[in-house]
């Protein structure tokens, strides 16, 4: 099923695409999201960041790697939907997935002005990419 593909991949880029049957690709995703996640504390930023410790968090994170990661998870939600379903329409879909990795850019950007950072980086994401798996479901 498409949906499971992208929530595999909403949980753990990479998964989703090796639910495709695309192992190399999957591998390749997953190494690319450990990489970043360790280099730029983003786990240990999301732990700070939930527990209450909010300046702690910002401190923790490596922006340089931040940065990087809202696009290369939206773009792995997108790449394991679509790539669910033979002939989906790839420039209709591929919009509101870009819409959210953009949100997400932003919302790390000013991470340092926004009162739960982690989670609100997080619900800009992937809420327009759940409206998108809605709205294109037929697609």
């Amino acid at each position: 099923m498409r949906s499971i593909a992208a929530l595999f991949s909403m949980l753990m880029p990479g998964v989703g695409q090796m639910y495709n049957n695309q192992f190399v690709k999957g591998v390749v995703f997953l190494i690319i999201e450990h990489y970043d996640n360790v280099f730029g504390s983003i786990n240990k930023a999301i732990h700070l960041d939930f527990n209450g410790a909010h300046a702690e968090a910002l401190k923790a994170v490596d922006y340089q790697h931040l940065l990087f990661y809202p696009g290369f998870y939206a773009f792995c939600v997108w790449d394991a939907w679509f790539h669910a379903r033979a002939g989906a329409d790839k420039t209709k879909t591929a919009i509101i997935f870009l819409v959210g990795g953009f949100l997400g850019e932003f919302a790390a950007i000013f991470s340092t002005h926004l009162p739960i950072p982690s989670l609100t980086c997080g619900l800009v994401m992937v809420i327009p990419m759940l409206a998108g798996m809605f709205i294109f479901r037929k697609q």
